[in-house]
């Protein structure tokens, strides 16, 4: 029963700031509003009991990632007016994408295909796996294994984006 209870408050909690992330019209706001839906997570982790995972969640996302962003945020000076992306065809785009996403979710859930996310294991083969490997190795071994190109070059996609952010914000500097 209480375990119901902390899962809808840490569900609505990470749903509704991930509303308000989008719809904050400051930058500043936003990101703490991503840093609530993060803490948000992580609790829904310690409900799987993933304690690991949870605090990665806290420390390396709620923690530097949002510090870094915070620094890009404020290096960029993006507290300024966005009127360019509240035009009618960012508005029209912003729905239409939203609605595709809703409905690729949709028909994912909707022809039971959440093993497929599972990498085509079964519910019966993630007990096995967690039972054996627990929450860490079954999170680790295709992170290193499988997934390790992609994980790569997602951190170096990262280390663009702060370069690039950095050398823009030197353009204007006198």
């Amino acid at each position: 029963m209480i375990t119901e209870f902390f899962f809808l408050l840490f569900a609505i909690m990470a749903a509704a700031g991930a509303v308000m992330v989008v719809a904050s019209k400051n930058p500043v706001a936003s990101l703490m509003f991503l840093v609530l839906t993060l803490f948000a997570v992580a609790g829904l982790f310690v409900l799987l009991e993933a304690h690991f995972l949870a605090a990665v969640q806290v420390i390396v996302y709620a923690g530097a990632i949002m510090v870094l962003f915070l620094f890009v945020i404020m290096l960029l000076n993006l507290g300024h007016d966005r009127s360019d992306l509240r035009s009618m065809a960012g508005r029209v785009t912003a729905v239409v994408a939203g609605a595709a996403l809703f409905a690729g979710l949709a028909t994912i859930l909707g022809r039971g295909a959440v093993t497929e996310m599972a990498g085509g294991m079964g519910a019966e083969t993630v007990r096995a796996v967690l039972e054996s490997r627990g929450a860490m190795g079954a999170v680790a071994d295709p992170l290193f294994r499988s997934y390790m190109v992609p994980f790569e070059i997602t951190s170096l996609l990262l280390l663009v984006a702060v370069v690039g952010a950095i050398v823009l914000a030197r353009r204007k500097a006198p």
